[in-house]
C-alpha cells in the first residue's frame, strides 16, 4: 500500500514517513549516516547511508525555509558570536545570533573572519528578526563594533542600539553553539561549503524546533511532519 505521497516527496523510492524519520533522527541526535543505515536495517528497511545523506542535503534547507514563517519573534536583546568549523580541509566561521532567552535569530557560514562577514551577517539577522535590536552583545572581535557602527550610520540599525562587549553575557550563545558543533563532529566534517551550509541549515532548523520557537509546536514535541507538507 503506497498511497499518495505529499508533493515534496513524490518520485522518491521511500515513503515520506521513512524519509522524515531519518531526517529527524539525523538532525536531532549525534548519529552518523551509517548509524541510521543500520537502524533502518533493524526495522526491515534497506536504506543506503548515501541515500540518507542526499535526503539531508536536499531537505535540510527546505525545512529551515519552511519553519521561518512559523517562528516566534525574538526579543530585542541579541547575542552574536562566531564559531569555527572545518570545511574541505580549511577553517570556516559559523556566525550565529540568538536573543537573551536563547531563541535562534539567524546563522551564516563564511570562509572569512573580517569586517565584511559580520556586517553581512548582521544585515541577514535584521531581515530575519523583523525588528531592530536595542542592544547587541558581542565578543572582543573588533570587526563587530565597526560593522555595527556602519549599520547605524546607514540607518539599518537604530541610533540608540548599543554594542556591548561582555564575554560573560555571551555564555548563552557559547552553550547554544554546542548543539551544532556536536552534530558536526559526528558527521566527521564537510567536503564542500555547499554541503556544509545545507547540513547546518538542517541542524539549525532542528535546534529551533527543539527550543520551542515554532508557534504551533510545543517545546519538546518531536512530531514536526506538518512543517514539510
Amino acid at each position: 500500500m503506497r498511497g499518495s505521497q505529499p508533493v515534496l516527496f513524490r518520485g522518491r523510492h521511500f515513503r515520506s514517513e521513512v524519509i522524515i524519520l531519518c531526517l529527524r533522527w539525523y538532525l536531532r541526535y549525534p548519529l552518523s549516516y551509517r548509524d541510521l543505515e543500520e537502524m533502518m536495517t533493524e526495522r526491515g528497511l534497506s536504506v543506503d547511508h548515501s541515500t540518507i545523506a542526499r535526503w539531508v542535503l536536499h531537505y535540510g534547507p527546505i525545512l529551515n525555509q519552511r519553519i521561518r514563517r512559523e517562528m516566534r519573534h525574538p526579543n530585542r536583546s541579541w547575542r552574536v558570536d562566531e564559531t569555527y568549523l572545518r570545511v574541505a580541509g580549511k577553517w570556516a566561521y559559523l556566525y550565529r545570533a540568538i536573543d537573551s532567552t536563547g531563541a535562534t535569530i539567524e546563522f551564516l557560514l563564511s570562509p572569512n573572519r573580517d569586517l565584511v562577514a559580520p556586517k553581512g551577517f548582521l544585515r541577514l539577522a535584521l531581515s530575519a528578526a523583523r525588528a531592530r535590536p536595542r542592544v547587541i552583545n558581542v565578543d572582543g572581535h573588533a570587526a563587530y563594533a565597526s560593522a555595527i557602527g556602519e549599520l547605524k550610520r546607514t540607518g539599518e540599525l537604530g541610533r540608540n542600539c548599543r554594542s556591548r562587549r561582555s564575554q560573560y553575557m555571551n555564555n548563552i550563545i557559547e552553550q547554544d553553539h554546542r548543539f551544532v558543533k556536536k552534530r558536526v563532529v559526528t558527521s566527521q566534517g564537510f567536503r564542500s561549503a555547499d554541503g556544509a551550509m545545507r547540513s547546518i541549515a538542517g541542524y539549525e532548523a532542528m535546534n529551533i524546533i527543539r527550543k520551542g520557537q515554532i508557534r504551533w509546536l510545543p517545546k519538546g514535541d518531536v512530531v514536526w511532519t506538518e512543517a514539510f507538507h
